[in-house]
């Protein structure tokens, strides 16, 4: 029988296919979209109170997961008139010690984001303080306890979730019963928190959090987590078994928990994931793919060595049933991802192009490669792009942002001692010199760099992005640096992008009209840069498609992944091998990047090289598409295509 049942985010689904999932859990196509259902349901709660005369206790949360149900809420105080003034509220943890008004304060976070564009009282704000002395935290957090049962407990508490499984600053090891308390943070943590900090060793090794126990007994619970990056810890709160080493898992006990999740957050669920396990499915092309591939890996085994016995002992009886036979599946299959290897990732003139993922005219074809950053393109897509200008094609680089946050003050530093070297007489720059090392040298941890500086770093990344394309055969005037204003604010966290950066876009693929586009789909990156400068991608084409401009009809958009992740097999398009002596190449394509090298600004949660995590990631996917049956080749960089109507 196939149950339906509505949820109370008005999400309809079928309850088979929930099976693994031990807490409630809606997905949205978008994290904007989930946000505003989380934003709607505090409103709705807020006004409900404030039609009985009572106060509403929210539970807070900071970091980037819960900043768009904060714009949500300061636009309804804003449009709709809706007012804060009945509302208690409590952060969940602050880091020790910690100064209010720093730019890591998570007192200056809330005030940011929401209680500085609200109605609400002051009096009524409650935060854990970083600057305590260390013998009166602990008086502190059982006062924090007492005044939320005073007010008869938290009635909504929100929360995101770390790598780690952590809900607050409750680490691995937290017991259920855990209060407001001090806590000594995870290393995975740290080295999270460690690019807004400017370096691992300037983030505060402690944290004042509430506890597991306090969260509990929250009245209501909403987890919220975006992105692929939290795929994996998701799947394990959800449908793992409850333990102290991922306290996430607490929430199974939670009578009224949801998690709201997007799209790429759920990716790793069982019914995102392998949904032919939870209930009969809608055999579609791509899910035939899936499903097949899928098996291949669990067994070992190539393709055309599935059997029959092999679909239905892995819930895919029904799979067989429909279209007949094992070996008619792994041939439809097999053959599919023969087409998607190709070494002509331009197209390969005067050839059969029916079979291939590109066209073979026009030829040459210009291509444009869009890069978030000034190494995403040698990085993510060298090897293609290499062989795109073997091959006789028109290609270019547009680098989206000046990258300048990712450079070290010392590089700034080496430049200058250069260029005073050289012109030892010019005393304006030496004087310059005297300025820039006084200031570097007097900067304190996540300090904004002056506008000068942040241009010096600017232009050291774009030197290096010159040096690149000059090796791989890019012409220089085929380097277009953008530097989309959105990214300019000199902090890690950028501004919401705008017109402008859309209309820069817009203006560079009028001026080219690329008969290819390459951009970053990967929407993994530590800050969102990625995403961003996708979405200002599409709106520009979307534009173009808007306008009828005739030439967007015939291009193609292809997206690779960044150095973060490394798309599935199932979903790619296509798949440009690389030999060993490309990969060389692409190796020192990367080594160009010399303000990257050996310790990346901001390296994310993977501490290898980004040549390395490069390497790797393309060795593994050759691996895999080996392991299929496929031809066995050194590495493969995998492309997926953006159709637009």
């Amino acid at each position: 029988m196939n149950v339906q049942k509505r949820t109370k985010m008005n999400e309809i689904v079928d309850e088979t296919s929930r099976k693994f999932e031990k807490i409630h859990t809606v997905i949205h196509n978008s994290s904007q979209e989930a946000s505003l259902s989380v934003a709607n349901e505090i409103a709705s709660l807020i006004r409900e109170h404030q039609a009985k005369g009572k106060k509403l206790v929210l539970g807070l949360a900071t970091g980037s997961t819960p900043t768009k149900v904060y714009d949500y809420l300061v636009r309804f105080h804003q449009e709709e008139q809706l007012s804060f003034h009945n509302v208690v509220t409590f952060n969940l943890d602050e880091y020790f010690p910690m100064e209010p008004d720093s730019i890591h304060s998570y007192v200056r976070f809330m005030n940011e984001h929401l209680f500085d564009h609200i109605d609400i009282k002051k009096t009524n704000i409650h935060i854990p303080k970083g600057t305590l002395e260390k013998e009166d935290v602990r008086e502190f957090c059982q006062d924090y306890e007492k005044k939320i049962a005073q007010y008869g407990g938290i009635d909504i508490q929100i929360l995101g979730i770390g790598r780690t499984g952590h809900i607050g600053f409750n680490e691995p090891g937290s017991s259920l019963k855990s209060s407001t308390r001090m806590v000594r943070l995870d290393r995975v943590t740290r080295l999270d928190a460690a690019s807004d900090f400017f370096g691992l060793e300037n983030v505060p090794s402690k944290a004042i959090t509430m506890g597991v126990g306090t969260i509990m007994a929250a009245k209501r619970i909403i987890l919220m987590a975006w992105g692929e990056g939290k795929s994996e810890v998701i799947q394990q709160a959800v449908e793992g078994p409850i333990k102290e080493s991922v306290p996430a898992t607490f929430l199974q006990h939670h009578p009224n928990c949801d998690f709201i999740i997007d799209d790429a957050a759920a990716s790793s669920l069982t019914r995102v994931a392998t949904p032919w396990l939870t209930s009969e499915c809608n055999w579609t092309d791509s899910l035939i793919k899936k499903a097949t591939i899928w098996l291949s890996e669990q067994l070992n085994k190539a393709i055309l060595k599935l059997t029959n016995e092999d679909y239905n002992e892995h819930g895919m009886g029904s799979l067989v049933a429909e279209i007949g036979s094992a070996e008619h599946i792994n041939l439809i299959v097999f053959n599919g991802l023969q087409h998607t290897i190709t070494g002509w990732p331009g197209g390969k003139p005067n050839a059969d192009d029916s079979q291939r993922p590109e066209r073979k005219n026009p030829y040459p074809k210009t291509a444009l490669i869009f890069s978030p950053h000034p190494d995403d393109d040698v990085i993510s897509m060298g090897g293609t792009l290499l062989r795109l200008v073997d091959q006789g094609h028109q290609v270019h680089v547009a680098y989206q942002t000046s990258g300048n946050i990712a450079v070290f003050d010392d590089e700034v530093i080496r430049f200058m001692d250069f260029a005073t070297d050289i012109q030892q007489e010019n005393a304006s720059l030496q004087q310059k010199f005297t300025e820039v090392r006084t200031f570097l040298n007097n900067k304190l941890p996540g300090q904004i760099d002056s506008p000068e500086i942040q241009r010096f770093k600017g232009l050291i990344r774009k030197g290096e992005a010159l040096a690149a394309c000059r090796y791989c055969g890019v012409e220089e005037k085929n380097a277009h640096f953008q530097n989309l204003p959105f990214y300019e604010t000199g902090t890690v966290k950028k501004n919401p992008y705008s017109h402008t950066d859309v209309q820069i876009t817009y203006d560079l693929l009028q001026k080219l009209r690329p008969d290819q586009i390459f951009a970053a789909g990967d929407l993994s990156d530590p800050h969102g840069t990625h995403r961003v400068c996708l979405q200002v991608v599409f709106e520009a084409i979307d534009r173009l498609v808007k306008e009828g401009a005739a030439w967007i009809k015939d291009c193609y958009v292809w997206l690779y992944r960044g150095a973060w992740q490394e798309w599935d097999i199932a979903d790619m398009e296509m798949a440009v091998p690389i030999g060993p002596k490309d990969m060389e190449r692409k190796k020192n394509a990367i080594f160009k990047h010399q303000s990257q090298k050996d310790a990346a600004m901001f390296p994310g949660n993977d501490e290898r090289e980004f040549w390395q995590r490069a390497e790797q990631r393309n060795k593994r996917t050759a691996s895999k598409y080996n392991a299929l049956g496929m031809a066995e080749y050194e590495a493969m960089e995998g492309f997926v295509r953006y159709k637009f109507s």
